[in-house]
């Protein structure tokens, strides 16, 4: 089985974020009480993702170094590369060829929270061959992509935000992909709007019968955090689940450490070099739990 690597796409003009994106791109906006661009890598984390690639603008990148470093504390290979203007999705696959070199590719768009039993997406990545991508039950899909299946529940079609959409399931913004992923797409062409599209990639792998879609259950929660409507529901959503139940969702350090990435000792140095924050007392707890 080949190796899987994670790419996070964290870049984009942001421009329905404006002034918020004024400084820097939308990921390092707070969503409750972390940044937003932790709850992809903590997705990436739980899938048993350990090397990703953090693609992003010239301005942004050195605030994720401060932030992530070279990843070794969190037993992960974090390295950073740069979009120099928002030209679509599956241009992650092009800017990030050296970095997937041989091995298979999971992106996630860094605006996309994920919260609930996320063992599915673990055994995506273990069981992707070619192309898998998620449906996911919406009540408004022409806002998405937008993936039809047959009587049988295959694949048949998938369209971008159509204006009479075939079915109500979107395609989330994860996506797992083989290596070929990088040739397939260089050879795209640009949009009317002038972006290399994903779902046009995705295109490739359905036309030959390639593409697997994987329809996530009802106890998942997928947020999507790119406007200021959607981003004030994701803190309070997320808030609420950690009020009520005292666990963090997003929590990069204790999904490392639930991952086995890090052992106890390596939780213990990060928990030392935090300042006294409620973060840190948080992760005290995760230690202090025998």
């Amino acid at each position: 089985m080949k190796k899987t690597k994670g790419i996070i796409l964290a870049g984009g003009a942001g421009t329905r974020m404006y002034p918020m994106t004024s400084l820097y791109s939308k990921q390092l906006i707070a969503v409750y009480d972390k940044p937003m661009i932790y709850y992809p890598l903590s997705t990436l984390i739980l899938a048993g993702i350990k090397e990703v690639l953090i693609i992003s603008n010239d301005e942004t990148i050195p605030h994720y170094q401060k932030l992530f470093k070279n990843g070794s504390h969190l037993g992960m290979k974090i390295e950073y590369a740069v979009q120099k203007a928002p030209k679509g999705i599956a241009e992650a696959f092009i800017i990030g060829e050296k970095f997937i070199g041989k091995d298979n590719a999971f992106l996630i768009l860094g605006d996309n929270i994920f919260y609930g039993y996320l063992n599915f997406l673990r055994d995506a990545v273990n069981n992707n061959k070619t192309a898998t991508v998620f449906g996911y039950y919406v009540k408004d899909p022409e806002r998405y992509g937008v993936v039809e299946f047959d009587k049988s529940g295959k694949a048949i079609s998938i369209e971008e935000k159509p204006k009479k959409p075939k079915s109500n399931y979107a395609v989330p913004g994860i996506y797992i992909f083989d290596n070929s992923c990088v040739q397939r797409a260089k050879k795209l062409k640009p949009s009317a709007r002038g972006e290399v599209e994903i779902t046009d990639l995705i295109k490739t792998y359905l036309e030959e019968e390639n593409l697997n879609v994987v329809k996530i259950g009802r106890g998942i929660a997928w947020l999507d955090s790119g406007t200021p409507d959607s981003l004030l529901d994701a803190s309070s959503f997320i808030a609420s689940i950690e009020q009520r139940q005292g666990l963090k969702i997003g929590c990069i350090e204790e999904a490392a450490y639930a991952m086995k990435f890090i052992k106890k000792a390596g939780l213990n140095k990060i928990i030392e070099e935090m300042p006294n924050s409620y973060y840190r007392v948080y992760l005290e707890g995760i230690y202090n739990i025998v």
